[in-house]
């Protein structure tokens, strides 16, 4: 048994668009599930009914802490062609951290190695640290490319809880696919993050299932981000 996960850094409120929690509701359900950090990442341009990026020129008014939990506030971006990102450079230096991840409604399928391509020239930019379900073979990614540029642009990759949640289908062959990221990560000693990809307050904090496969794996729990707070954030600052 791991021991408590103590954070959860995906996850969106109605200002997404397809969510239905407020930051506050939120952060409340953090409260409750024992999270004593929580981070809030709405979806950049590209999402259908997503924020305006002026949305992240104002986070600065928002409390660091609410319930008692750390709040942290970012964005997940979308990878699009040429490896580029959804959000422009003005608005990525309000954040205090990115996630990048491939969306089917901006980004068609450029097979295997190019869909690689795209998300890798991501994460090299400085304000990416985490990419999001790294898991579906609806758009498929070269594993030992990808776990290899996660170590070296410092960048974790996500077990995603609600990937085991989803209807069969939704996220095509992602057991397996998690377990040849999981076995790569350990072989290059990549670190994991774990998260809820929210989109309610019910579901913040619930990574029950991506734990039970983690431990499925024996997965080395020095190498999954959730259990210390302090490491998160030295890798956030790119310190780790």
């Amino acid at each position: 048994m791991y021991n408590k996960f103590l954070l959860d850094m995906h996850t969106h409120t109605l200002a997404s668009g397809h969510a239905y929690g407020t930051i506050r509701e939120m952060a409340q359900a953090a409260a409750e599930n024992g999270l004593k950090l929580l981070g809030i990442s709405e979806h950049a341009p590209g999402m259908p009914g997503t924020v305006d990026p002026f949305y992240y020129c104002n986070l600065s008014v928002i409390p660091r802490r609410l319930y008692g939990v750390e709040m942290m506030f970012g964005s997940e971006i979308n990878v699009l062609a040429g490896g580029r990102l959804s959000l422009e450079e003005e608005w990525l230096g309000k954040l205090d951290y990115g996630i990048v991840g491939i969306h089917n409604t901006c980004y068609e399928n450029a097979g295997r190695e190019e869909n690689t391509d795209n998300l890798i020239g991501c994460m090299r930019h400085p304000k990416i640290h985490f990419v999001s379900h790294p898991d579906d073979d609806h758009m498929p990614l070269n594993y030992e490319r990808l776990v290899r540029a996660a170590k070296e642009n410092g960048v974790a990759l996500e077990v995603n809880n609600s990937s085991f949640l989803k209807p069969e289908g939704f996220r095509l062959n992602y057991r397996e696919n998690y377990r040849t990221m999981l076995a790569l990560c350990r072989q290059y000693e990549v670190p994991v993050i774990v998260d809820s990809d929210a989109h309610d307050p019910s579901a913040v904090g619930i990574l029950d299932e991506a734990r039970q496969f983690l431990q499925e794996q024996d997965f080395p729990e020095k190498l999954i981000l959730n259990v210390d707070i302090d490491r998160v954030k030295q890798f956030i600052a790119k310190g780790v």
